[in-house]
């Protein structure tokens, strides 16, 4: 059983919510791919790093109707989730949780999340090397840490770190709308 409460926030795709936190709204923009293709190319990209096959997480009275929820375990303390458009299958959020060990295997269960971030990082952020992306990733973590919802835009997309303590820490990658500003 995925630990839903860690891996998706109520009706909002993140792990945990805040005050001010920006929520995942039916409307918010899609990356232009399906969890499908982005698994495979994921998969092909990061052999090493494999992710399996998505499974629909049951909805809960406060998810939104328009929105189909999907996670993967990757192992026992860390799991990839997403937020689909129903009917389109495309992705409005892409995530990766960390559950925090609490023996002395927390410094490597930390590196293999921090590479799956990374790799996650890579297929959104192309250009980015796999030690830039390492960096990156460490970077966000450092400031979204202690907060439930810390974000970065680059580009047309963001990144969001939301932090639990000693419960874990999600990263996502999302879309973002971008307008043009008027003279």
């Amino acid at each position: 059983m995925l630990p839903h409460r860690q891996c998706l926030g109520r009706s909002t795709g993140y792990a945990y919510r805040s005050p001010g936190e920006r929520p995942l709204l039916a409307g918010a923009p899609t990356f232009d791919l399906t969890v499908v293709q982005f698994r495979e190319k994921y998969n092909r990209d990061n052999p090493t790093l494999p992710i399996g096959e998505f499974r629909v997480v049951p909805s809960r009275e406060d998810d939104s109707p328009l929105l189909t929820r999907a996670a993967s375990k990757i192992n026992e303390n860390l799991y990839a989730s997403t937020a689909l458009e129903k009917g389109t299958g495309k992705i409005k959020t892409m995530q990766i949780t960390h559950l925090l060990l609490q023996d002395g295997e927390e410094k490597a269960a930390k590196a293999i999340a921090v590479n799956y971030m990374a790799a996650l990082s890579r297929q959104f952020e192309p250009t980015l090397t796999v030690e830039e992306s390492i960096i990156k990733v460490n970077n966000l973590l450092e400031k979204g840490k202690g907060s439930y919802f810390y974000q970065q835009q680059v580009g047309a997309i963001r990144y969001v770190v939301a932090d639990n303590g000693d419960k874990g820490v999600t990263f996502a990658v999302e879309p973002i709308k971008l307008t043009l500003s008027e003279p």
